[in-house]
């Protein structure tokens, strides 16, 4: 079997070296960073099993900031908060931010250990979506296995492999607002700007192809504040 992968995120170097070693030394596989910028940077690359997640990092983002865009790119990881010893505030707002669990530091070995191998248990067990191969896009079929898409009347409709990629990202999360920055890092593995639209004029080219009243979106739709969302058509 193999082991399960487990992100480090804490920018103290003792402690990110001393909780890799141990945690390696119990048959978890580990990669540690310092930040949040190297942590959307590993998450880009692959998906871990787990997060552990310091609340205090340097840079623009903060924890609580980082556990709700984990969350968002998968409901299935599991992120443990790392936080101030008693710091009850810092414990709801992780919770609240989609973590599963939170360790207070300073903590012992042994108790992180045990929270790891809790939340994995239990991020084992939740739903897995199904395999499917084709997902119905308003009137439009998108085809997984083929990286195709078909209007209506069943005739190829051109699109590019970046619109692909996009629509499949959409196709595998339903009804759950994904933000423009994952969306850019997930399929072009690279970091967003605040002047970069590549993800804004992508949407309007696929919008163009797929939407019945492009000016109208209902199957891609706008989510103010956050990005975009797939709204699957009505059975």
């Amino acid at each position: 079997m193999q082991q399960p992968s487990v992100l480090l995120v804490e920018d103290d170097a003792f402690q990110r070296k001393a909780a890799e070693t141990y945690l390696m030394n119990h048959d978890l596989r580990v990669i540690a960073v310092e930040n949040g910028a190297q942590m959307r940077r590993q998450v880009s690359r692959a998906m871990p099993d787990l997060v552990l997640l310091d609340v205090q990092l340097p840079g623009q983002d903060d924890g609580f900031a980082l556990a709700r865009w984990l969350r968002e790119s998968s409901t299935r990881v599991g992120i443990i908060m790392l936080t101030a010893a008693g710091d009850s505030v810092d414990k709801v707002l992780g919770l609240e931010s989609g973590a599963d669990d939170y360790v207070s530091k300073p903590y012992e070995p042994r108790e992180l250990l045990a929270r790891c191998k809790s939340v994995l248990r239990r991020s084992a067990h939740k739903a897995t979506p199904s395999m499917i191969e084709r997902v119905r896009m308003g009137r439009h079929m998108l085809d997984l296995a083929k990286r195709t898409l078909q209007d209506d009347a069943g005739a190829d409709v051109a699109i590019t492999a970046g619109e692909f990629d996009l629509l499949k990202i959409f196709a595998e999360n339903p009804n759950r607002p994904l933000s423009r920055d994952w969306l850019l890092e997930t399929t072009s593995h690279r970091a967003r700007d605040p002047f970069d639209r590549a993800i804004d004029l992508r949407i309007t080219r696929i919008r163009r192809k797929i939407e019945p009243s492009p000016d109208k979106p209902t199957v891609i739709r706008t989510v103010r504040g956050v990005g975009y969302m797939f709204v699957p058509p009505a059975e």
